[in-house]
This record gives C-alpha cells, structure tokens and sequence, in this order.
C-alpha cells in the first residue's frame, strides 16, 4: 500500500531539516538562503590563500610553502566544483 501524499511531504521534509537546516528555516520564513552545495565562500577563500602560499613559496624558494600551496589549491578547487554530481562516490571505473 503507498504512503499517502502527506506522509511523503512530512518525510521529504524531516529529511530536508537534518540535511540543511538553515535552508529550512531561512524557507519558513519566507526568505529562503542558498542551499549548502552553492555556498563557496570558504572554497573561493582557500583557493586565494593556497595562490598567496604558491607565489610567496616560489618567491622565497621554499619547497614546503609551494608543496603547502599547491595541496591548498587542489582542496579548494575540490570545495569550488560547480557540479556537485562529480562529488557522489559512484564506485571506481563506473560513468
């Protein structure tokens, strides 16, 4: 027997509270924020401090600094992905 319309609302929306709560509440009020996948603030941060790190390590020669860069700039390009189906774990090999 399939759940009736309501009871699938009331789940989608449990769901919805425990993934994104800010999101929720930001809906209830009528004033609904950016879900937590296009929030890059922090990505877009990380990925200038990793550049400064690069430069200032090729600047000064210092192989720790341009390895702490680049690791930098990689984790934050990860974070900045626009397409957030490439972040799903699919199992290797599978498209």
């Amino acid at each position: 027997m399939p759940q009736s319309e309501d009871h699938r609302l009331v789940d989608l929306e449990a769901r919805l509270e425990r993934e994104d709560p800010r999101f929720t509440r930001a809906m209830r009020t009528g004033r609904p924020a950016r879900p937590r996948e296009y929030r890059r603030t922090g990505a877009w941060w990380g990925l200038g401090l990793g550049f400064v790190a690069l430069g200032a390590g090729i600047v000064l020669a210092q192989g720790l600094l341009i390895a702490g860069g680049l690791v930098l700039v990689g984790m934050a390009a990860q974070l900045a992905d626009p397409d957030p189906a490439r972040t799903t774990h699919r199992g290797f090999g599978r498209r």
